[in-house]
């Protein structure tokens, strides 16, 4: 079942009446005792030299191998674009962890004897350890959460870890083809040996610590994702061990594979469960569920759309949308860095700011709408009877939420300045821009011209409002 979206932190089931709590305990329990089976399993054949017995298929390795690489590479795309588009710094180092070990593990395949190489060199083999390894630094830097004020800076910073990721897989694996020092030739680092052994318990430690923080988001929050996460890391703990203490194709050794492919599989269940939108909720961070920003809201929409819409034919009406959303979207997009919150009808929302990364966005919303008149009004000019735009824009403190569950889910803004903006594009002259006097605040050099001091609905002193006429050139 999908889990709920959770705006700020939230107690599920496990925290309302006793029953419920005791239910939730025993599923807990059931829960630690299955994750602590592989373990035990792991045990058990190091102990009995006659179960733990060797069976070597290099087919059936390549392929789990591959597998588990392309799983954990689609999660870590997923959460990656979810990252980006939501500026949620905890799912960003999420896709990093999975990254990281898609890449490694992918390399790991390349080891498998007669399949795609004749003999593998010491890079593809360690290869496997040192990806998890890696991923555990992504994993347990994503539990922390970040504030408004931090992540922009933040998801840049893991943008650039990204890209040193990508380019730390690429020479690990043109140095493991070139058999160059110091990965070469050889199984590489004994599992045993020192150095692995270490990597291992530092590994170990950093998914215990992950796995429970994700523990407790899922208590706090409720939802399968987070329980997901938290078992995953769990097994990719004990995946680690194995490496360590198993040898080569004996039935332990294919423990590890097996352990990695299912935590991969256990997370990307627990993202396709999710409702499709916002499928990433109950993981986002709390400023991305329910965060404040200082943001600018713009509105356009078409004076006389519903007088045109009664005397046309749908598709008549749907050509004049496109026609215009074609190039007012851009306009707002791509030069201004806006973001499409919503299409109503005729109606556009966006927002500025929305991921804190911003501070010019009133100049950003100004510069959009002034571009969106112009751009429409060319197609307006074309085609006489049409209706035209009106914009509003507001700049004030909103809240950035996520709203509904499964059935109808988004993240959106919430707050007096927005519904400002919506009243004030319903005053604006058409073809024109109409702006408030916070926006117009922080329009240094703006041309204007009044428009008084208007009554809006659910406001009980009027708002003064500006057409907005021209920017100066430059940003001073």
């Amino acid at each position: 079942m999908a889990e709920h979206a959770a705006v700020g932190p939230r107690a599920p089931a496990p925290t309302g009446t006793g029953q419920a709590r005791a239910g939730a305990r025993r599923r807990v329990a059931v829960g630690a005792a299955a994750l602590a089976l592989p373990l035990l399993g792991l045990v058990l054949l190091r102990l009995s030299g006659q179960l733990d017995r060797q069976w070597q298929h290099e087919s059936t390795h390549f392929w789990i191998v591959l597998g588990a690489a392309l799983l954990s590479a689609l999660t870590a795309y997923g959460t990656g674009a979810a990252a980006v588009r939501r500026g949620d710094v905890r799912v960003m180092y999420v896709s990093l962890a999975f990254l990281s070990a898609a890449g490694f593990l992918g390399l790991h395949a390349l080891a498998t004897p007669r399949m795609l190489l004749e003999t593998a060199s010491a890079g593809f083999n360690v290869s496997t350890p040192v990806g998890i390894a890696i991923g555990s630094l992504f994993a347990v830097a994503s539990v922390r959460e970040v504030d408004a004020g931090r992540a922009a800076a933040e998801m840049r910073r893991a943008r650039w870890a990204r890209v040193a990721l990508i380019l730390l897989m690429v020479a690990w694996a043109v140095v493991s083809l070139l058999r160059l020092p110091p990965l070469d030739v050889g199984p590489g680092l004994e599992r045993g040996s020192g150095p692995m052994a270490v990597a291992a318990v530092l590994a170990v430690v950093l998914y215990a610590v992950t796995a429970g923080t994700y523990a407790r988001l899922w208590w706090r929050r409720g939802g399968l994702l987070p329980a997901a996460m938290a078992s995953a890391m769990v097994l990719l703990a004990e995946a680690m061990v194995a490496i360590v203490l198993a040898p080569n194709w004996h039935y332990s050794w294919w423990e590890w594979h097996l352990l990695m492919l299912a935590a991969f599989v256990l997370v990307a269940w627990g993202a396709q469960q999710s409702w499709h939108e916002e499928r990433y909720a109950a993981l986002y961070t709390a400023d991305t569920l329910a965060g404040r920003r200082e943001m600018t809201i713009l509105f356009a929409d078409l004076k006389g759309f519903t007088t045109f819409s009664e005397g046309h034919d749908p598709t008549e009406v749907t050509a004049m949308l496109n026609a215009y959303f074609t190039v007012a979207i851009p306009a707002v997009v791509k030069r201004h860095g806006g973001t499409i919150d919503r299409l109503i009808g005729d109606a556009i929302m966006a927002t500025f700011n929305r991921l804190g990364d911003q501070p010019d966005h009133a100049r950003r919303a100004a510069e959009a709408g002034l571009d969106l008149q112009t751009e429409t009004a060319r197609i307006a000019d074309e085609h006489p009877g049409w209706p035209r735009f009106r914009v509003g824009i507001n700049s004030g403190e909103v809240l950035v939420s996520v709203l509904g569950s499964e059935g109808g889910r988004t993240h959106t803004v919430i707050g007096d300045a927005v519904n400002v903006a919506s009243r004030i594009e319903g005053q604006a002259p058409v073809g024109r821009v109409a702006v408030t006097a916070d926006t117009l605040a922080m329009l240094p050099g703006a041309t204007t011209a009044p428009l008084g001091p208007l009554d809006l609905k659910g406001k009980d002193e009027p708002v003064e409002a500006f057409v907005l006429l021209s920017l100066p050139d430059d940003h001073s």
